[in-house]
């Protein structure tokens, strides 16, 4: 399985599959590289070379005590691009992920960066839009019962059983979050709302393409997708009618002929 170091000394988990032009994937807050299974292939058909990483403390990869600040992250994703040495990479991030993005390209530049897609955005400042008591009530909730909070939570995220989502899809996700520390949760729910990403929105030089569905209960759209794509210099906007955070799920045959309509264009 690959690896790479992080400039701090961790070990990190990484998918490498295909060839062609790069498509770098940054998953959600709790997931891991796992939660592309519908994007990859479709990506890997159209001749895309898909690299997808477990960011750390979740996944595959290491789980440090710190290091779950924006900057850190960033740093995280850029040694990754940098020991592949990959240029022209079409940056595709969800949820968490799109905060990540948004400080790589601010912090470490455009340069190495043709494209980036923000799907459920969490950007730009959730703090600064309804405070921290949501973030504080949420992380009393995770330490009094952290299973029966995901599970509460996750027919909203999927939007089921209206969606079509299988009971079965849902306990995976919440299996799989569930992997990860719940002091790992902890600091990247803190990093996600209270990092302002407006300044580093504004400095994004490359175009970027925001998918957001106006059911999306984590991250309601009119704090995050369409405040993202009014402070992108170069824009577009695509709104899903009746769609969750879970889009990549719900939403996955649209946003398959979306992505590739974007990344090829």
């Amino acid at each position: 399985m690959p690896y790479f170091d992080t400039p701090d000394g961790n070990r990190q988990f990484f998918k490498d599959l295909g060839e062609g032009p790069p498509v770098v994937l940054v998953h959600a807050w709790s997931l891991s590289s796992a939660m592309w299974e519908y994007q990859l292939p479709v990506l890997l058909g159209a001749g895309y070379r898909c690299i997808a990483m477990d960011r750390r403390g979740h996944g595959r990869s290491d789980q440090p005590a710190t290091g779950y600040d924006l900057d850190t992250l960033a740093d995280d994703l850029a040694a990754l691009i940098d020991r592949l040495d990959l240029h022209d990479v079409r940056l595709v991030a969800h949820s968490m992920g799109t905060c990540e993005i948004t400080r790589y390209l601010a912090r470490h530049g455009c340069g190495r960066v043709s494209r980036a897609v923000y799907l459920g955005a969490m950007t730009p400042y959730l703090n600064g839009a309804v405070g921290p008591q949501p973030v504080e009530a949420t992380l009393a909730a995770l330490h009094a019962d952290r299973p029966g909070w995901f599970r509460d939570a996750a027919p909203a995220y999927f939007a089921a059983p209206a969606s079509g989502v299988s009971h079965a899809l849902v306990d995976d996700g919440v299996t799989t979050i569930l992997a990860t520390p719940l002091e790992v949760q902890t600091a990247c729910l803190r990093a996600t709302f209270g990092t302002d990403l407006t300044t580093d929105l504004a400095a994004v030089e490359v175009p970027a393409l925001v998918v957001h569905g106006d059911a999306d209960a984590s991250a309601p759209i009119d704090l995050t997708g369409r405040p993202t794509a009014e402070l992108l210099p170069d824009a577009r906007f695509e709104l899903y009618p009746g769609a969750p955070h879970g889009l990549y799920v719900t939403e996955r045959e649209r946003l398959a002929r979306d992505l590739l309509g974007f990344l090829g264009g």
